[in-house]
């Protein structure tokens, strides 16, 4: 199997990560998912922020819809 084909199947998102954005596309505000995940606001910051410099987007907005075309995420 090539190198490409690994990394296709490889999710650049972590779990958390991905639970972020698909509340995140629900329409939840920050504290919303912090109440959800039992996390900090402040945590929930961090990994949007992660999630953007990974996708090297400067917004949210932007990292969803980069997320939606990798496939990473669906609305």
């Amino acid at each position: 199997m090539s190198t490409g084909n690994l990394l296709r199947n490889k999710s650049i998102l972590t779990h958390r990560e991905k639970e972020v954005f698909e509340l995140l596309v629900q329409d939840k505000t920050t504290k919303e998912i912090a109440a959800q995940l039992f996390v900090s606001e402040k945590t929930v910051r961090n990994h949007i922020s992660n999630v953007m410099k990974k996708l090297n987007v400067k917004g949210r907005s932007q990292a969803v819809i980069e997320l939606v075309r990798l496939g990473e995420l669906r609305i």
